[in-house]
């Protein structure tokens, strides 16, 4: 059940990243809603039983169909597994992600609850169920989540779970506690790109140009530029009076990305938006 938590390029990353982690998962705007990544279930143990084995076969098929969004055969995989193993910690889990993305907040809740009695202390889970708690006005209690994921250490993905926490302290209006977040993953990851997004605007509108260029630089080079990557480019290059590189930038938000809202934001020189 896992959703991985960035995906391979910023325009991807930026269009739907941060949030969940099915690794048996992730995803949001680097700073708001969940996106996708690759998929994996973790392999049993060798001393799993019969039941369980099935059980985590289907789950990985239902892994594959969700990343497909091929969201109702997944769901046809996790009721055979629990069919076979009604005690499988990691298809709860994956039910609720279903659930999440078809919108039934009550079944994910329930399914996401159902896992993490049976499995407390899972980070999946509790990163998981952490970001649909962010997403679903619970901010404050998906911090906790978010904390329980993170004791782990041995969890694969610790970034996933602290710019996820990033993003929710930033929803609580708490800034401070979401740069600590934020510079913590990116301290773990430097190639983080959630991390360096919300640093980069976090800079900004504190007016700490040179730190808000570190990361908005960063951004642009390392992965395929989005409309709001070359946007807070081009915002931090205005700030510094580099003419240059803003019409630059500029000119790639034009030309790549004309439909946008950072274009038109553009064209109305809506700088401060």
């Amino acid at each position: 059940m896992r959703r991985a938590a960035i995906a391979a390029s910023a325009l991807a990353l930026l269009a739907a990243l941060a949030g969940c982690a099915v690794d048996g998962q992730n995803g949001a705007v680097p700073g708001s809603e969940p996106g996708s990544g690759p998929v994996g279930v973790v392999p049993g143990s060798g001393e799993e039983s019969d039941a369980r084995r099935r059980a985590r076969i289907r789950v990985e098929l239902a892994a594959g169909y969700y990343q497909q969004r091929n969201l109702q055969v997944a769901l046809d995989e996790l009721g055979q597994a629990l069919r076979a193993d009604p005690e499988y910690p990691a298809a709860y889990g994956m039910l609720g992600l279903v659930y999440m993305d078809l919108g039934d907040r009550a079944r994910a809740d329930e399914s996401f609850q159902r896992g993490l009695r049976l499995a407390p202390n899972d980070a999946e889970l509790n990163n998981n169920y952490g970001w649909f708690l962010c997403n679903t006005g619970r901010e404050r209690e998906a911090l906790g989540h978010f904390e329980q994921a993170l004791r782990d250490p041995l969890y694969r993905t610790p970034t996933v779970p602290l710019h996820n926490a990033g993003i929710c302290s930033l929803r609580l209006g708490e800034q401070m506690a979401a740069e600590s977040y934020f510079q913590r993953a990116f301290q773990v990851d430097a190639s983080n790109p959630v991390a360096m997004f919300n640093l980069g605007q976090i800079f900004l509108k504190r007016g700490e140009l040179e730190r808000a260029r570190f990361h908005a630089q960063r951004l642009v080079t390392m992965f395929e530029p989005s409309a709001q990557t070359l946007w807070l480019a081009l915002k931090v290059e205005r700030g510094l009076g580099n003419r240059d590189a803003e019409a630059s930038l500029g000119s790639q938000l034009r030309r790549r990305f004309p439909e946008s809202a950072e274009a038109r934001l553009l064209a109305a020189g809506r700088y401060s938006d």
